[in-house]
């Protein structure tokens, strides 16, 4: 889970009279976190004519890239728009169209305003064919389904899927066409015409679950205002030396797990030359692989992160923080590793070219273009994160000319090496600013006797 921050005010960045510069709060107050918008994702055989027959009057839902996903959320009239990896922002999908929407490579997401009264209660994301569903692909549908809350499995089969997402902690429901129904299990009717029951249970569940997840975000939290204390040997408690240790091995860890992630990338792409998709299919599976490391990565930064927040503040503090307190030292880290009012950007895209080249695109917008549903990037400490294949890639594969399968597999060797130099060095820097931004708060907090923040 990623460290969450909170409504506690905006954050300057002052300097004493030394120069010395310290993150403090101002007094002004801030929104709370923002609560997780529930969603519904509809995957497996059937999806298609569950999800038109959900959204009612409003479908049939538009024909899209097989790959892409397609998040259907409210608005006041109809509108498409396309996000894809190398564009800052979101793209006109003309619904009436080609199936790719003139785009030189699919979307990762497609997102759809409808006027419809059941998407008041939830979003609704169609997953892409169960073709796609490779290691890689199963990983991207089930951070979907966590961020989402629930999933819809539409037809027969899916039992690996489905035990996955239930063992995730998210909601399953089935809609089987002429099956029994049962515990979360409807029996849709052939073509999926009779889902009353479904509409019911998942409108129940979407206001349970929004209900759960705003007392999971109060808008007080213990702690989050008054004086805090640090304990009184933490001059010579040695946490300094300690921070320092703990993110050089984080940096360390991450690193060494990315790269044997990277080198069976590498493995699975050769297979799928040799023996799968072929040179012409390798941006497809290339991308979805390059999207999956990049949701590990941040994931793994994340948790250590977590880890080495918590460390240091019980350090200096003397014991274990509240939430209201770790919030408050959140947000003055979260803004000095984002740099927000800075020139630079540290949210970043690593976006593989035709030359296995990989090019850096600054800005969150250009990360947003690349999630399958969306990002946590408000709650996130640090700052986003993505990788993807340019549309030059998939115009150079697609050549008749290019199918030879030895320059397939140099060009897939330097590219995923690419990546790997790329990424590694870039969570060397987030774990270097995160050391250096707690640094300067708990220096400043041990000098004064309090925290700052």
């Amino acid at each position: 889970m990623t460290a969450a921050v909170g409504a506690v005010g905006s954050v300057g960045v002052e300097s004493d009279a030394g120069g010395r510069r310290g993150i403090r709060l101002r007094d002004d107050p801030v929104d709370p976190l923002p609560d997780e918008p529930t969603a519904v994702v509809v995957a497996g055989g059937g999806r298609a004519a569950l999800l038109d027959a959900l959204l009612g009057s409003s479908g049939p839902a538009p024909d899209v890239p097989a790959s892409a996903y397609l998040v259907v959320q409210p608005g006041l009239r109809v509108a498409a728009w396309a996000y894809l990896p190398g564009a800052r922002l979101p793209q006109p999908y003309d619904l009436a169209g080609p199936r790719s929407g003139g785009f030189v490579r699919p979307p990762r997401r497609l997102e759809l305003s409808l006027p419809d009264p059941l998407l008041r209660h939830f979003t609704l994301i169609r997953a892409p064919d169960m073709s796609t569903l490779d290691v890689a692909g199963s990983r991207i549908l089930l951070d979907v389904v966590r961020r989402a809350g629930a999933l819809v499995y539409a037809g027969d089969g899916g039992q690996d899927l489905v035990a996955r997402v239930a063992e995730s902690g998210a909601a399953v429901f089935r809609a089987l066409p002429g099956g029994a129904a049962g515990d979360r299990a409807f029996d849709a009717g052939p073509g999926m015409a009779d889902i009353g029951g479904l509409r019911r249970a998942l409108v129940e569940w979407a206001g349970a679950e929004a209900l759960a997840r705003a007392s999971a975000n109060p808008p007080m939290l213990p702690g989050a205002y008054g004086t805090v204390r640090v304990a009184d040997g933490a001059h010579e408690s040695g946490w300094a030396e300690r921070l320092d240790r703990a993110c050089v091995a984080a940096a360390r860890t991450v690193r060494q797990r990315l790269a044997i992630e990277l080198a069976n990338v590498h493995l699975r792409g050769t297979q799928e030359i040799v023996f799968g998709v072929g040179s012409a299919g390798l941006p497809d599976v290339l991308d979805r692989e390059m999207h999956a490391v990049s949701l590990r990565a941040v994931a793994e930064c994340d948790a250590a992160v977590d880890r080495i927040l918590d460390d240091a503040l019980t350090q200096v503090l003397g014991e274990i923080p509240s939430e209201g307190v770790r919030r408050r030292v959140a947000l003055a880290v979260r803004h000095e590793v984002t740099g927000e009012g800075d020139v630079a950007n540290p949210a970043r895209v690593l976006l593989v070219t035709s030359t296995a080249g990989v090019a850096t695109i600054v800005g969150t917008g250009a990360v947003t273009a690349l999630a399958a549903y969306r990002d946590e990037t408000d709650r996130a400490l640090l700052p986003p994160l993505g990788v993807g294949l340019s549309g030059a890639c998939y115009q150079h594969w697609a050549a008749p000319d290019r199918a030879d399968q030895g320059n397939a597999r140099t060009w897939l060797q330097q590219a995923v090496r690419g990546v790997e130099l790329e990424l590694l060095s870039e969570v060397s820097r987030r774990f270097e600013a995160v050391r250096h931004a707690l640094n300067t708060l708990l220096t400043d907090a041990v000098d004064h006797g309090i925290l700052l923040a």
